[in-house]
């Protein structure tokens, strides 16, 4: 993860403050009575179908108590910001970016398609139905009773 670095936006509801935070994981940074900590970011990979940014985002807040307190810790996404909301009157964080490397192709890399699915309802297996003769011959295992002893 070390060559990972996110940026975060950071919004100040009350005096409308906006600020954009460059971040690698395990770093934090105190703005005023918030500190924005990042414990991880991840890009989908460009070769996926879905891409996603993401940042695991700790958001901690001095109350008017001059107590810290943890307003908010969890995944936050670029492309679905409403998936995981920072509910906190006066501040507002989101992500805005995730960078990372991923490994190169090869010269024998081979690129795989998800398999294709059909819409097509499929067609019921024919039912089958055992001879009485087998029916007969079959064991039949009774279990006991749960609370037997």
């Amino acid at each position: 993860m070390a060559q990972r670095v996110a940026v975060l936006g950071l919004l100040n509801k009350r005096n409308g403050e906006n600020r954009e935070l460059t971040l690698k994981p395990g770093q934090a940074t105190r703005i005023g009575d918030v500190v924005i900590r990042l414990r991880a970011c991840e890009r989908t990979a460009p070769w996926e179908q879905d891409q996603l940014t993401g940042a695991f985002a700790q958001v901690i807040v001095r109350g008017s108590d001059t107590k810290w307190r943890r307003a908010f810790s969890g995944w936050l996404f670029k492309e679905r910001p409403g998936l995981n909301v920072v509910q906190h009157p006066i501040y507002d964080v989101w992500t805005k970016s995730c960078t990372m490397s991923f490994p190169d192709k090869g010269a024998d890399t081979e690129s795989l398609s998800a398999p294709k699915r059909s819409s097509a309802a499929k067609s019921p297996a024919p039912a089958t139905v055992p001879d009485e003769d087998a029916a007969d011959d079959a064991e039949v295992e009774s279990a006991a009773p749960s609370n037997a002893t």
